[in-house]
């Protein structure tokens, strides 16, 4: 019987570890996808604009809108007719010239960037539709992340999972994301980010953070943001501010001067990149 007994006891206790094991990969959240938007570190709908002293690291597209959206670039237009170039945009270790890409230039990347465009829009509703696990992650802080070191501060930062807000978001206060994992922060609203605010990661990746916001988006002077934002709207960047990461709007993108815009790492993604560099032979 004590035999009986032990054995009974050792197999509640595998299963109840199991079962743990089992819950506590359920909640882990899988990343957005961002299929062939993910290719670029701005991607928009309606425009991009930049003033003197931007840099962007990583290629830049319009669609559907024509090359023309694109101002304050001096662009070069490819022998290809594919693709144009500009000092401003780099790509790559070797700091060779990026590209930019337009709707409007036709052939190939006409077709590529339709399906980037429908990408960047299938990622913002998957943004936008994760459930939320917990209800001390609706409206934290207000929507006022930071105050007082707390709700997404150094004391109390922001961990792996989905917050969500029904109102605007203002990084008034440096923002902590602390831990590996992904974050999908889901506003109705804007966020605002103040002047000479940081994003702050502490274990978190900036691939791994994804800014699903339905108004627009203001980084502000001199601030520095961390992830994709996933804009409904536009996005603007103030003089001097700084993103790691990618802007994929469904409208426009305006820089201010002396703006950075780095996509230095790939996506987590399931879906192969294409090959736009060969293009260039067509």
């Amino acid at each position: 019987m004590m035999f009986y007994s032990s054995t009974c006891r050792l197999v509640i206790l595998v299963s109840v570890a199991c079962n743990a094991v089992t819950s506590a990969v359920s909640t882990v959240e899988p990343v957005v996808e961002l299929g062939l938007a993910g290719e670029y570190a701005i991607l928009a709908k309606s425009g991009i604009s930049t003033m003197a002293g931007s840099y962007i690291n990583g290629d830049i597209a319009v669609s559907p809108i024509a090359s023309t959206a694109m101002t304050g670039f001096d662009l070069t237009l490819d022998s290809s007719t594919q693709f144009s170039k500009s000092a401003l945009i780099v790509a790559g270790p070797d700091a060779s010239l990026g590209e930019a890409y337009a709707a409007s230039y036709g052939g190939e990347i006409a077709n590529v960037l339709t399906t980037a465009v429908g990408a960047m829009e299938t990622a913002y509703t998957d943004a936008a539709g994760r459930p939320r696990p917990s209800g001390d992650r609706i409206n934290l802080g207000g929507g006022i992340l930071g105050l007082g070191g707390n709700f997404g501060g150094p004391t109390k930062p922001l961990t792996p999972g989905v917050y969500t807000f029904g109102s605007d978001v203002y990084l008034n206060s440096d923002v902590q994301f602390s831990g590996d994992g992904v974050y999908i922060i889901q506003i109705t609203g804007n966020l605002i980010q103040a002047a000479h605010k940081n994003v702050i990661l502490d274990g978190a990746k900036s691939e791994n953070i994804f800014w699903q916001v339905a108004g627009h988006v203001e980084v502000g002077v001199g601030a520095k943001m961390e992830g994709i934002i996933l804009a409904k709207t536009k996005v603007d960047f103030m003089t001097g501010s700084f993103l790691n990461g990618r802007v994929l709007t469904q409208t426009a993108c305006n820089l201010q001067s002396g703006v950075t815009i780095n996509r230095n790492t790939e996506p987590v993604t399931t879906v192969a990149p294409i090959n736009r560099r060969g293009l260039r032979s067509m």
